[in-house]
Protein backbone atom coordinates (compact mmCIF):
# COMPACT_ATOMS: atom_id res chain seq x y z
CA UNK A 1 0.00 0.00 0.00
CA UNK A 2 2.03 2.78 -1.20
CA UNK A 3 -0.21 5.18 -1.22
CA UNK A 4 -0.51 4.63 2.52
CA UNK A 5 2.83 5.85 3.41
CA UNK A 6 2.28 9.03 2.25
CA UNK A 7 0.86 10.54 5.02
CA UNK A 8 3.84 9.59 7.34
CA UNK A 9 6.44 10.65 4.39
CA UNK A 10 4.53 13.82 3.66
CA UNK A 11 4.28 15.01 7.30
CA UNK A 12 7.86 14.39 8.13
CA UNK A 13 9.16 15.96 4.68
CA UNK A 14 6.77 19.09 6.00
CA UNK A 15 8.78 19.02 9.18
CA UNK A 16 12.02 19.14 8.00
CA UNK A 17 11.28 21.79 5.20
CA UNK A 18 9.53 24.19 7.86
CA UNK A 19 12.54 23.90 10.32
CA UNK A 20 15.46 24.45 7.64
CA UNK A 21 13.40 26.98 5.34
CA UNK A 22 10.21 28.21 7.06
CA UNK A 23 8.32 26.75 4.38
CA UNK A 24 6.51 23.92 3.48
CA UNK A 25 6.45 23.15 -0.59
CA UNK A 26 2.92 23.55 -1.92
CA UNK A 27 4.10 20.62 -3.90
CA UNK A 28 4.17 18.32 -0.93
CA UNK A 29 0.49 19.83 -0.20
CA UNK A 30 -0.58 18.65 -2.84
CA UNK A 31 1.05 15.25 -2.72
CA UNK A 32 -0.98 14.84 0.10
CA UNK A 33 -4.39 15.51 -0.20
CA UNK A 34 -4.30 13.68 -3.86
CA UNK A 35 -2.67 10.59 -2.13
CA UNK A 36 -5.70 10.29 -0.19
CA UNK A 37 -7.91 9.46 -2.73
CA UNK A 38 -6.38 6.35 -4.22
CA UNK A 39 -5.81 5.02 -0.34
CA UNK A 40 -9.85 5.92 0.14
CA UNK A 41 -11.07 3.57 -2.90
CA UNK A 42 -8.66 1.02 -2.22
CA UNK A 43 -9.86 0.61 1.35
CA UNK A 44 -13.51 0.63 0.23
CA UNK A 45 -13.87 3.81 2.10
CA UNK A 46 -17.92 4.69 1.19
CA UNK A 47 -18.19 7.73 -0.79
CA UNK A 48 -20.26 9.63 1.91
CA UNK A 49 -17.30 9.43 3.56
CA UNK A 50 -15.06 10.35 1.41
CA UNK A 51 -17.12 13.47 1.45
CA UNK A 52 -16.89 14.09 5.38
CA UNK A 53 -13.23 14.08 4.90
CA UNK A 54 -13.11 16.45 2.40
CA UNK A 55 -15.76 19.02 4.17
CA UNK A 56 -13.09 18.39 7.32
CA UNK A 57 -10.63 19.54 5.11
CA UNK A 58 -12.20 22.34 3.93
CA UNK A 59 -12.97 23.78 6.73
CA UNK A 60 -9.54 22.96 8.33
CA UNK A 61 -8.54 25.15 5.66
CA UNK A 62 -10.99 27.98 6.30
CA UNK A 63 -9.85 28.02 10.25
CA UNK A 64 -6.06 28.08 8.72
CA UNK A 65 -6.58 30.90 6.39
CA UNK A 66 -8.57 32.65 9.48
CA UNK A 67 -5.42 32.37 11.32
CA UNK A 68 -3.23 33.13 8.74
CA UNK A 69 -5.05 36.49 8.18
CA UNK A 70 -4.53 36.94 11.66
CA UNK A 71 -1.05 36.19 12.10
CA UNK A 72 -1.27 32.88 14.25
CA UNK A 73 -0.25 30.58 11.67
CA UNK A 74 1.70 30.52 8.34
CA UNK A 75 0.22 29.81 5.03
CA UNK A 76 1.85 26.85 4.21
CA UNK A 77 1.34 25.70 8.01
CA UNK A 78 -2.77 26.50 7.21
CA UNK A 79 -2.97 24.09 3.83
CA UNK A 80 -0.52 21.24 5.85
CA UNK A 81 -3.47 21.52 8.39
CA UNK A 82 -6.33 20.88 6.11
CA UNK A 83 -4.17 18.06 3.66
CA UNK A 84 -3.55 16.52 6.83
CA UNK A 85 -7.09 16.64 8.08
CA UNK A 86 -8.29 15.31 4.96
CA UNK A 87 -6.60 11.74 6.33
CA UNK A 88 -8.08 11.53 9.49
CA UNK A 89 -12.25 11.74 9.10
CA UNK A 90 -14.46 12.38 12.16
CA UNK A 91 -12.74 9.48 13.88
CA UNK A 92 -9.35 10.69 14.20
CA UNK A 93 -9.76 15.09 13.82
CA UNK A 94 -9.97 15.49 17.77
CA UNK A 95 -6.76 13.56 18.39
CA UNK A 96 -5.08 14.84 15.54
CA UNK A 97 -6.16 18.57 16.75
CA UNK A 98 -5.05 17.63 20.06
CA UNK A 99 -2.13 16.40 19.67
CA UNK A 100 -0.94 19.22 17.09
CA UNK A 101 -1.82 21.56 19.97
CA UNK A 102 -0.21 19.43 22.74
CA UNK A 103 3.13 19.24 20.47
CA UNK A 104 2.51 22.75 18.98
CA UNK A 105 2.64 24.43 22.65
CA UNK A 106 5.46 22.07 23.97
CA UNK A 107 7.60 23.07 20.67
CA UNK A 108 6.71 26.45 20.98
CA UNK A 109 7.66 26.34 24.64
CA UNK A 110 11.13 24.87 23.89
CA UNK A 111 12.12 26.90 21.14
CA UNK A 112 11.18 29.93 23.10
CA UNK A 113 13.46 28.68 25.93
CA UNK A 114 16.29 27.60 23.07
CA UNK A 115 16.08 31.46 22.39
CA UNK A 116 16.74 32.65 25.47
CA UNK A 117 19.54 30.75 26.54
CA UNK A 118 21.22 30.01 23.16
CA UNK A 119 21.82 33.13 21.86
CA UNK A 120 25.43 33.41 22.80
CA UNK A 121 26.24 30.19 20.41
CA UNK A 122 23.82 31.63 17.67
CA UNK A 123 26.90 32.32 15.24
CA UNK A 124 28.88 29.21 15.55
CA UNK A 125 25.56 27.42 14.08
CA UNK A 126 24.47 26.54 10.76
CA UNK A 127 22.41 29.29 8.97
CA UNK A 128 19.00 27.31 9.51
CA UNK A 129 19.60 27.10 13.06
CA UNK A 130 20.15 30.83 13.44
CA UNK A 131 16.89 31.70 11.63
CA UNK A 132 15.12 29.13 14.44
CA UNK A 133 17.25 30.85 17.26
CA UNK A 134 15.90 34.59 16.26
CA UNK A 135 14.35 35.92 18.99
CA UNK A 136 11.16 36.95 17.65
CA UNK A 137 11.59 34.54 14.52
CA UNK A 138 8.55 32.40 13.19
CA UNK A 139 7.50 29.34 14.73
CA UNK A 140 7.81 25.97 11.93
CA UNK A 141 4.33 24.86 13.27
CA UNK A 142 4.95 22.05 10.77
CA UNK A 143 6.80 20.26 13.09
CA UNK A 144 3.71 20.36 15.57
CA UNK A 145 1.76 19.30 12.59
CA UNK A 146 3.86 16.44 11.90
CA UNK A 147 3.79 14.84 15.89
CA UNK A 148 0.23 15.45 16.10
CA UNK A 149 -0.64 13.44 12.46
CA UNK A 150 2.01 10.80 13.47
CA UNK A 151 0.26 10.43 16.84
CA UNK A 152 -3.17 10.26 15.36
CA UNK A 153 -2.92 7.84 12.72
CA UNK A 154 -3.92 4.96 14.18
CA UNK A 155 -6.97 6.92 15.45
CA UNK A 156 -7.91 7.66 11.35
CA UNK A 157 -11.14 6.43 10.01
CA UNK A 158 -8.18 4.60 7.37
CA UNK A 159 -6.34 2.93 9.26
CA UNK A 160 -9.57 1.46 11.29
CA UNK A 161 -10.20 0.51 7.41
CA UNK A 162 -6.93 -0.85 6.72
CA UNK A 163 -7.10 -3.33 10.36
CA UNK A 164 -10.61 -4.86 9.14
CA UNK A 165 -9.28 -5.66 6.11
CA UNK A 166 -5.99 -6.84 7.89
CA UNK A 167 -7.86 -9.58 9.87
Amino acid sequence: MLFGLALPVCLIWAAASDLRTMTIPNRLNLILSASFFPVAVLLSLDPSDILVHVGLAVAALFVGFAGFAFRVIGGGDAKLLAASTLWFGLGGLVPFLTYTAIAGGAFTLILLLARQSLQIYTPTLPEWIQTLLEPKGDIPYGVAICVGGLLSIPSSDLWQLLNKLAT
